[in-house]
């Protein structure tokens, strides 16, 4: 009898969901993400569907969200009740590469659309790219490798690194270095430790013994916070230079400028960047609980919820994930936030990038006013070469 409720009850859930477009925002919403996606991402795709028109194909746009814990096994057992009893037809966001990489099998394997915007790992246009795949935002090979190079240039040719233990510090760690390699430096060496540490010290200690000019950060969220403060107060700074390599704009008012100012990160976004920019920020910020401007990964949600829409009116429905997502691909990318681009056949999303410096608190005239645009790299520049992925997707 319950079997048979919970049948019916698959089967409602199912014939509702074929008469609306539904979208899910997977990320971390209580852990150390959730300042750099959590609501902010969901607000920011509810801003593209109302901005869309509130209907794709026809039908009514409904936007579902939770919160992934930053465990494998709850992120994925989300995705696939959305799938098979929810009929959720793309999943957004994505933190944390482990889970990412399960989503996204599991989206082809059920002919779904996935769109990773807050997660990082190059491997997702790489080996692991499926045909029901999309990389919007950033990745760790453009972060990695443009980082590596640029402080190299600045004479920082010994590098040590603290990396967070999962797929994605891995991969960011592996990028930054062999962008140190390629631009003659040198790598003395690496420790791991597990997400959400608290304690640095052991690491920071690894770190100072090494002899190396550059620390990098290979790590996201609250931990990069974290151990750059750690890193501060452990007197590590006097000697040795640190490098957060996904030193997002969230992170920076905990750090504060006088500590912060002069660094430098990569981004494809930034607020102030010009009017239309701007207009999205103060419209993002009024909806947001803290009033918080968007960062990066926000945008690209918004930015990438409104081009699967266009996909999705394109072929005049959502239900073929595979479809929809050559339609991405066919159609050039435009947008307020990244201007126009174009996604790869390997599903990387191509835009300029941003050399971006942290203002002095002498400069800085507002609570978000944090950055100022020292370079503009092209996509061609910045991300991987899609000869160079191995995706199965690309004809060599």
């Amino acid at each position: 009898m319950l079997a048979a409720m919970a049948l019916g009850a698959m089967h409602a859930g199912a014939a509702e969901a074929q008469e609306k477009v539904r979208i899910g925002v997977l990320n971390d919403q209580s852990g150390v993400f959730s300042t750099y996606q959590g609501i902010g991402s969901v607000i920011a795709a509810q801003m593209a569907v109302e901005d869309y028109g509130s209907k794709a194909a026809g039908k009514p746009v409904e936007v579902i969200t939770a919160d992934h814990q930053n465990k494998t096994d709850v992120g994925v057992g989300i995705a696939r009740r959305w799938y098979d009893a929810e009929s959720v037809d793309a999943i957004f966001d994505l933190p944390n590469s482990a889970i990412a990489l399960a989503v996204a099998g599991m989206s082809a394997q059920k002919n779904k659309v996935f769109v990773g915007s807050g997660a990082g790992t190059a491997l997702l246009t790489g080996e692991k790219c499926t045909p029901n795949t999309v990389h919007w935002t950033y990745d760790t090979y453009a972060y990695g490798r443009g980082l590596g190079k640029a402080v190299v240039a600045q004479g920082g040719k010994k590098w040590f690194f603290i990396t967070a233990d999962y797929a994605f510090g891995h991969d960011l760690e592996k990028q930054a270095a062999e962008g140190v390699k390629a631009s003659g430096g040198e790598v003395l060496g690496a420790v791991r430790h597990p997400l959400g540490t608290a304690d640095y010290a052991s690491f920071l200690l690894q770190a100072q013994a090494s002899g190396a000019d550059i620390v990098g950060i290979a790590n996201a969220g609250d931990d990069t916070i974290t151990s750059i403060k750690q890193a501060a107060e452990f007197g590590l700074t006097r000697k040795q230079k640190l490098v957060g390599l996904i030193l997002g704009m969230n992170g920076i008012p905990a750090l504060g400028l006088k500590a912060a100012q002069g660094a430098q990160i990569m981004n494809p976004y930034y607020w102030d960047l010009d009017d239309g920019t701007r207009a999205f920020a103060k419209r993002f910020a009024e909806r947001h609980p803290q009033n918080n401007y968007p960062n990066d990964m926000q945008a690209g949600v918004y930015a990438s919820v409104l081009h699967y829409l266009k996909a999705v009116d394109k072929v005049g429905g959502a239900t073929d994930g595979k479809a929809v997502v050559v339609a991405m691909k066919e159609m050039p990318t435009d947008d307020p936030l990244f201007g126009k681009g174009t996604i790869r056949a390997d599903g990387r999303k191509m835009h300029s990038l941003y050399l971006l410096e942290v203002k002095s608190p002498d400069e800085s005239k507002s609570k978000w006013d944090l950055l100022k645009v020292v370079a503009k790299i092209p996509g061609n520049q910045a991300f991987r070469p899609e000869s160079e992925g191995n995706c199965p997707l690309v004809k060599n």
